[in-house]
């Protein structure tokens, strides 16, 4: 709980066997999280039994591969039907520090913010945390350009430790966004979209082995997926298209 509010942690898993449970160890660790919520996306090795075995948690698994974006979406309605105040994502992988988890949740909590993300740019930790110099780039091309497109300063849009308010999650058109990798970035677009303001906080992080990663051919495609959702924003604003990702307000 944080002021009263209901903290659930939710980790979109998978092949994540190795590093679940040191990542749930230091979220649990952290006295503010009334439940993790693992959704586990067809993984090939032990991660739903890892998962089972947890205290404090919900698992749910589903029965072939969805993609990343349909595990958050699980995610996300998960935690809402269980009554979340203050849903915070931390991958399993273990790349991302738990230890954030109360600062992000007091942002939340406080009112000041709906939607934080632990950057991995601010504070130099990408480089430090040995981020691939080819992904840094990527990052800092991307960014910029988004930024431009979506009007916004944030330092970096493709960061995987998010927190959001019950009230954000609940309007955001969720189902109509990618299933794949791109979804994150998507969602970062109609929460601007709708008017809100997005914080940022500096997350140390790290790249090992197990971390969870995808390869050049797919960082491609997320690549031209996020141009793509720019412009999209763009082009709605200047109201040249229709999208249902973007819903006009009446």
């Amino acid at each position: 709980m944080f002021a009263g509010r209901k903290v659930i942690v939710v980790m979109p898993a998978y092949n994540a066997e190795k590093t679940l449970r040191p990542t749930y160890d230091e979220v649990m660790a952290q006295n503010i999280a009334d439940l993790v919520i693992i959704v586990d996306d067809a993984s090939h090795d032990d991660t739903a039994a890892v998962a089972r075995k947890l205290p404090q948690t919900v698992v749910e698994v589903h029965p072939e591969n969805r993609g990343y974006g349909a595990n958050q979406k699980t995610c996300y309605k998960l935690a809402l039907e269980h009554g979340a105040d203050i849903v915070i994502m931390v991958h399993p992988d273990y790349q991302y520090t738990p230890k954030l988890i109360p600062a992000m949740a007091s942002m939340i909590g406080s009112g000041l913010y709906h939607c934080v993300l632990g950057s991995r740019i601010l504070g130099g930790y990408a480089l430090k945390g040995n981020m691939p110099w080819w992904k840094y780039i990527s990052n800092r091309f991307l960014t910029l350009t988004e930024n431009i497109l979506l009007g916004a300063k944030l330092s970096e849009y493709h960061t995987g430790y998010r927190a959001f308010s019950r009230q954000l999650l609940e309007k955001l058109p969720l189902n109509v966004n990618s299933d794949d990798f791109v979804f994150d970035n998507q969602m970062l677009a109609q929460i601007l979209w709708m008017g809100y303001t997005i914080a940022e906080v500096s997350c140390p992080t790290k790249y090992f082995p197990e971390a969870s990663s995808i390869n050049f051919s797919r960082s491609i495609k997320y690549g031209l997926g996020c141009l793509c959702t720019g412009m999209k924003f763009r082009l709605a604003k200047m109201n040249l298209i229709k999208s249902d990702m973007f819903p006009r307000r009446s």
